[in-house]
């Protein structure tokens, strides 16, 4: 599947998506979340607190999942077009600390979070501030693999939307 260059932008410069997951009796459930997309992977990682894991239980229940790049807000990008995403994801059942523990975590903090806030990093670089707020730091991980792209040039979903093949 080769991305338009449009695409690819909202997925580099858009600050959140709306990530959603389908709960036990079937009603979807959506998040604003930042999302980081692996090109070599062709997948996203995603990560949430292990204080909020119902994202997690509901994926390893019913792994079909979606995102929604539709709010520029902060992203730099001019008239860009909304993308849906609709994906498979995966959540470990695996606490992660450590920056390395998977392929693009550490460019998911530096370009997604520390990035766009930093005195996050700043904060995050201080040895008694990690040690109250390890927590923080102790994730669940999320790979979604994307089945199918759908997207609307200029955010205009008056007009039909164009499938990324």
């Amino acid at each position: 599947m080769t991305l338009p260059t449009e695409v690819l932008a909202v997925f580099d410069h858009f600050r959140t998506c709306e990530f959603s997951t389908i709960t036990k009796d079937g009603t979807p459930m959506t998040w604003p979340m930042p999302a980081h997309y692996l090109p070599e992977q062709k997948q996203f990682l995603l990560t949430t607190s292990i204080g909020l894991p119902q994202k997690a239980f509901n994926i390893r229940r019913e792994p079909r999942v979606s995102l929604l790049f539709s709010n520029s807000t902060g992203s730099g990008l001019a008239n860009p077009p909304a993308v849906l995403v609709q994906g498979t994801a995966v959540a470990p059942d695996k606490v992660v600390t450590a920056l390395d523990a998977c392929a693009g975590l550490k460019e998911y903090w530096r370009d997604t979070i520390f990035a766009r806030q930093p005195a996050s990093e700043i904060f995050s670089n201080n040895p008694l501030a990690q040690k109250i707020m390890d927590w923080y730091y102790m994730r669940l991980i999320i790979h979604v693999s994307p089945r199918r792209i759908l997207w609307w040039p200029n955010g205009d979903f008056t007009q039909p939307a164009l499938d990324v093949a």
